[in-house]
């Protein structure tokens, strides 16, 4: 007699294989035509832009669909299609909120926002479903409490005089982990309120580039510039005594492309490269966590089982994945330590292709884009500053952290911002995409833009 139970249980098994393999491919084509609509979008008179815009959230739904049913047939957990639905109300809650609240403002920032969440969503429950329900809960207290920036930093008329606020809040703030912060991975990152941990240096980054930006753009001396550079150091001193060192390479480099933006000294910037690179020389001697993570870098194959490990298990994610990636659940990224957070892009890379996340850094370089071009527009120097300053942090940390996962420079724990699982960095990205948004808002070109807007039925 014929097992007819276990043929049919394999002709279930078989075509659940074969839809994740088809899935693969369409989840990519997805994402590239996502991604060459991001780029398209500069390009467009208004009416483009408005159908652009359509379409990027036309196929960022369609995406977040497949991805979940994948995760639904491969778990037959029904917890993965109450996801979906709280994750794809959420979607359109944030965006038409977001519009109700900002006609004006930005749609693309809105919805490259919407995909990083919606990315770092699907890999977070593919690997862990708690943590993808904590993430999702923390997405939405984020996006809440960010829709009140765009509107402080549009009305608020003296944000460029506050540089004291600025400098002593970071600076205590930074100080205060440095003595009473909690030590994970070797650095001391976050301060614990009530059992919630925070990590200050998320939110610092954000008012450093504030205070930055009020100093150099009060005067060019160099009494001036001397004061600026000595708080600015001072920042980095006390995240290097902290071994975060990911942090303050991003607060270093910051600061020196704001400072390169403000004067257009190519001095300034050779002497800052130099006293970096001798910096970076004296952290690699002084600290025994700096020389392991860079051991690790140079050579991970000879330690492969202790220090070599997480680098040696990205690459081997990375490689396995291929172009197109394997599928989801068809990986083994739960064998990357802490993959949820620093090594995130190395999941996404196994699992839905090296390609995929080709495109996931290429909206992640349009969004840095967007804000150059934000930087341009507007007249203050002040605002220009901070636009530019903001971007400087996002595109760096993105580099960090990518780099770190490829081996390209080592890594420094960084996260992928909203990818990577972490309260603290969920809610300062959305704050600082909130002041992006409001500074888009203060650009001459957004008034002029929006009422040509007006003339064209909406899509």
């Amino acid at each position: 007699m014929i097992d007819i139970s276990g043929l049919n249980s394999n002709i279930i098994t078989n075509g659940i294989g074969l839809y994740v393999s088809f899935t693969r491919y369409l989840l990519f084509f997805l994402m590239a035509a996502y991604t060459y609509l991001n780029f398209r979008y500069f390009r467009t008179d208004p009416a483009g832009k408005r159908r652009v815009c359509a379409s990027q959230l036309r196929i960022l739904f369609v995406l977040h669909l497949i991805a979940y049913s994948v995760i639904a047939v491969r778990t037959m957990d029904r917890r993965a299609l109450f996801l979906y639905g709280l994750e794809a109300a959420f979607f359109l809650c944030y965006i038409f909120v977001s519009r109700i609240l900002y006609p004006n403002g930005s749609r693309i920032l809105t919805n490259n926002i919407c995909m990083f969440l919606c990315v770092g969503f699907i890999i977070l429950t593919r690997l862990d479903f708690d943590r993808a329900l904590r993430q999702f809960i923390l997405a939405a207290i984020s996006a809440t409490a960010a829709w009140i920036v765009p509107f402080i930093v549009k009305k608020v008329r003296f944000l460029d005089r506050l540089e004291i606020l600025y400098g002593a809040v970071g600076a205590g703030l930074l100080t205060a982990v440095l003595v009473t912060g909690n030590t994970s991975f070797g650095a001391q990152l976050s301060l614990s309120f009530g059992g919630i941990s925070v990590q200050p240096s998320e939110f610092v980054k954000i008012i450093y580039v504030f205070f930055i930006a009020a100093m150099l753009s009060r005067s060019g001396t160099v009494k001036n510039l001397a004061v600026t550079t000595a708080a600015a150091a001072l920042h980095v001193l006390v995240l290097v005594l902290s071994r975060d060192l990911g942090g303050a390479l991003i607060f270093f480099v910051t600061y020196l492309f704001m400072l390169y933006a403000a004067t257009s000294s190519k001095r300034l910037l050779a002497a800052g490269v130099i006293s970096g690179s001798a910096a970076a020389a004296a952290a690699y001697a002084l600290f025994s966590h700096v020389r392991d993570r860079v051991l690790a870098w140079r050579d991970p194959w000879s330690d492969i089982d202790n220090k070599g490990y997480q680098v040696t298990q990205s690459l081997f994610a990375i490689g396995t994945g291929g172009w197109f990636g394997l599928g989801l659940y068809e990986g083994m990224p739960g064998r990357i330590p802490v993959v949820e957070k620093d090594f995130i892009f190395a999941a996404v890379s196994e699992e839905m292709g090296a390609l995929f996340s080709i495109c996931l850094l290429l909206i992640c370089l349009g969004c840095y884009l967007q804000t150059v071009l934000i930087a341009g527009r507007i007249e203050e120097l002040f605002y220009k500053l901070v636009a530019f300053g903001l971007g400087t942090v996002y595109i760096v940390q993105v580099f960090l952290t990518v780099g770190g996962v490829t081996k390209f420079i080592p890594s420094t724990g960084v996260t992928l911002p909203l990818v990577s699982y972490g309260g603290s960095s969920l809610l300062s990205t959305f704050l600082l995409f909130g002041v992006i948004q409001g500074l888009y808002l203060r650009a001459p070109e957004a008034e002029e833009a929006a009422g040509k807007e007006a003339e064209y039925e909406d899509i």
